[in-house]
């Protein structure tokens, strides 16, 4: 016998050892059937889509944020040196339905047991633009591509050598000034708050809104770079002193450094730059300044700059502010607490922007060829804003008529 066949004889031998049996009782993971399973599926468990079937844009971003309210059994496991826990609601003055409702009793075996979904009104907004990381690099890759090929195809085309002297200080001065605005709200506003929403949804809007500003404040950098490279006598460093000494600019700048200082409310902070502070000054100067006198002073460069920005706000920006605040002053609770709130913020900021945009009347002389007359482009920037004001719900303030 070889040793194999004695090792084989040996091991048969043995008495078979006692192995506990897989046993399948169909409670194994992906072995139940619950009301969504399967391809038919509408809707997923744990949130209600705004339309029939949930979006990409949904499924990264409602929620992920959890809310101790709708199922998060063990309540906020992160918080502040202060005991702040989590994404308190009262960080803006602002209500939506169901925040004064008590936190869910949490004790042994409780589980997930909690509101039913959406736990509050604020779980209820959905970003229109649907932006999430993706569609944000997407956004901003394509305008940044756009606005460098326009940018190289004038220096090629040696299109900047057409520009009229006046115009030449106009942009060195003034235009270059509008970066520092666009970075401050952009950082200090709107970067500085998108960590205060009371919902994932909400943090991610003001967050590209924020990347969209500063995106801005550096195509404004750069081309002022470029303009010191190819404009002769271009000043770069010129709207440094503008921003800091010229009396034009003095008025605007209060406004956009007390927006960065409102106390502890990222509510009126939004508020007061998507709402008074863009239509009333910043639409003012891009649309009704920049763009309409630029081409009667040979510029054709400089509107295409501004007007990237001006998409990113009347065609991304003020509408996710629109959705955010507008069901706010029709909330089937807070809707008369809201609407007051919100009547005395634009009582607050619209003088103060008002007495900013006439301060900046004598830069309308500045260009050779003239644009429109200040006070119509005063006009249509009220007209813009009392239209967004009306679309809120709101009444159109009395000091707007300053």
């Amino acid at each position: 016998m070889t040793t194999t066949e004695s090792t084989s004889a040996a091991e048969s031998a043995q008495p078979e050892r006692s192995v506990p049996k897989p046993v399948f009782t169909d409670a194994e993971a992906g072995a139940r059937t619950f009301p969504d399973s399967g391809a038919s599926a509408r809707r997923y468990n744990y949130y209600k889509p705004a339309k029939r079937k949930q979006t990409h844009y949904e499924d990264v971003t409602v929620d992920v944020q959890p809310d101790p309210r709708h199922y998060l059994s063990q309540g906020w496991i992160y918080g502040f040196a202060d005991g702040t826990a989590g994404y308190p609601l009262t960080w803006t003055k602002l209500k939506a339905w169901g925040v004064d409702r008590p936190d869910p009793e949490r004790f042994p075996g409780s589980g997930g047991k909690g509101y039913e979904w959406p736990a509050h009104g604020w779980h209820e907004f959905r970003d229109p633009n649907e932006e999430w990381e993706l569609t944000f690099y997407r956004y901003n890759a394509n305008v940044v591509r756009q606005v460098n090929q326009n940018i190289e195809n004038a220096r090629n085309a040696k299109a900047f050598q057409q520009w009229t002297p006046n115009w030449i200080q106009f942009v060195e001065r003034n235009v270059g000034a509008w970066m520092h605005i666009e970075h401050i709200l952009g950082l200090y506003v709107f970067a500085a708050c998108n960590r205060s929403g009371p919902t994932n949804m909400h943090n991610t809007a003001m967050a590209v809104n924020s990347m969209h500003k500063i995106r801005f404040a550096q195509d404004l950098a750069l081309y002022n770079l470029t303009l010191t490279e190819e404009v002769e006598g271009f000043d770069g460093s010129a709207h440094l002193d503008a921003w800091n000494n010229d009396a034009e600019w003095q008025g605007v700048r209060k406004v956009c450094e007390a927006i960065t200082a409102v106390d502890d409310d990222w509510g009126e902070s939004i508020f007061a730059a998507n709402v008074v502070f863009e239509p009333l000054l910043g639409e003012l100067f891009r649309s009704q300044l920049v763009m309409q006198a630029a081409a009667g002073n040979g510029d054709f460069v400089t509107p295409t700059v501004m007007g990237a920005a001006e998409y990113d706000y009347a065609q991304r920006d003020l509408r996710w502010t629109q959705v955010c605040f507008g069901p706010l002053t029709q909330d089937k609770e807070f809707a008369a607490h809201n609407k007051e709130l919100m009547q005395g913020w634009l009582s607050h900021w619209v003088p103060q922007a008002i007495e900013a945009a006439r301060a900046l009347q004598p830069i309308w002389s500045m260009p050779d060829a003239k644009p429109p007359r200040f006070e119509d482009s005063l006009d249509h920037a009220k007209s813009r804003f009392a239209g967004i004001v009306t679309d809120l719900g709101l009444e159109i303030p009395k000091e707007l008529n300053q």
